[in-house]
């Protein structure tokens, strides 16, 4: 029995490496193509902006000043629409985090429900390299969520974390005391009723809720 299994695993790990290679290949091969392109336009349009420069018609500063605010918003757009990799940003190493959030998460649960485990947030490459907290394989690198749009790690029944030392640093430092999405009033014990909705925090206006921002 032992020989079969052994049989089976030395045929299935080369067939299973062509595979990732090939799919390397393919991913690195596109990659590399929109990585031409990109140049090619960039190329032109700094071509177009030296040349507008010089005419007298465009000033360098206002472009620079005017280019941060467009990207900004186009960033957040982009985020929108979970388009490509979302990374966490800036980078921290959370077994090192100095600003652990400190609210007393037992004596609220039974009114909060737990919200903040229901909000998105881009992992962090520690993460990830860790190979212990899930993402979303659909929206790489968000973190995975189950029913009810919470967090796959929640144990739903005591409302604990299953990685809790290995939790990201979102989970570390987020005060939910004056987020609005979560309580109107943090010390009346008063939650925002929208909570209670299956689609929230996406109900809510302005913006995604993503759990990086703070």
């Amino acid at each position: 029995m032992q020989d079969v299994k052994q049989q089976y695993i030395d045929t299935l790990v080369p067939a299973l490496r062509e595979e990732v290679v090939d799919g390397l290949l393919y991913a690195h091969s596109r990659l590399q193509a929109n990585t031409k392109r990109n140049l090619e336009a960039s190329s032109f349009l700094y071509a177009l902006v030296e040349l507008l420069n010089e005419k007298g018609l465009i000033e360098i500063d206002e472009l620079d000043k005017r280019q941060k605010v467009v990207g900004d918003r186009l960033s957040e757009q982009y985020k929108e629409r979970g388009e490509g990799a979302l990374f966490q940003e800036p980078q921290y190493e959370k077994y090192s985090l100095q600003q652990e959030a400190e609210v007393d998460c037992a004596n609220r649960l039974h009114r909060c429900k737990a919200a903040c485990c229901r909000l998105p947030f881009a992992l962090s490459k520690q993460d990830i390299r860790e190979g212990i907290v899930r993402w979303d394989l659909g929206q790489p690198y968000l973190i995975a969520q189950g029913d009810e749009g919470y967090c796959s790690h929640l144990d739903r029944e005591g409302c604990g974390c299953t990685v809790y030392q290995h939790r990201p640093v979102p989970c570390r430092a987020f005060d939910c005391r004056e987020d609005k999405r979560i309580w109107l009033d943090f010390e009346a014990g008063v939650v925002n009723p929208a909570i209670d909705r299956s689609d929230w925090p996406r109900c809510l206006s302005g913006g995604s809720g993503e759990q990086n921002k703070r």
